[in-house]
């Protein structure tokens, strides 16, 4: 089992910035991807971002793709999300999600393990 606390999230003006932490416990860090999603209020949940085990790979959604960037420390078991200029379109629900199979990326159905939620809100 792998236990995710996500933290950091809140309101923030359009243009502003954000920096999720998420802290996981359970397993070995380093044996699983880390990942962040996000669901707006009637939408589905959609991938956000993600790293590679060692770090040493990253993906992005076209939509924060240089505005958003995803960091992970193994020695201190967790993974961040820096969120820079912020739209109001941003918000949502950010999810941080563990992926022990690495078989995808981008469908929520590949992450096995799912952290509660911190809201996020980017007002205009």
């Amino acid at each position: 089992q792998v236990q995710l606390v996500e933290s950091g999230g809140g309101l923030v003006q359009a243009g502003g910035s954000l920096r999720l932490s998420c802290a996981a416990s359970g397993r070995t860090f380093g044996d699983y991807a880390m990942g962040w999603f996000r669901q707006a209020p009637g939408k589905e949940r959609e991938f956000v971002a993600r790293i590679s085990r060692s770090g040493g790979g990253t993906y992005y959604a076209d939509f924060v793709k240089g505005r958003f960037t995803i960091s992970r420390d193994n020695a201190k078991n967790t993974v961040a999300l820096q969120m820079n200029s912020l739209k109001p379109e941003d918000t949502a629900v950010y999810y941080c999600t563990a992926d022990l199979g690495n078989t995808g990326i981008y469908s929520p159905n590949e992450y096995e393990y799912w952290g509660q939620g911190t809201q996020v809100t980017v007002s205009s």
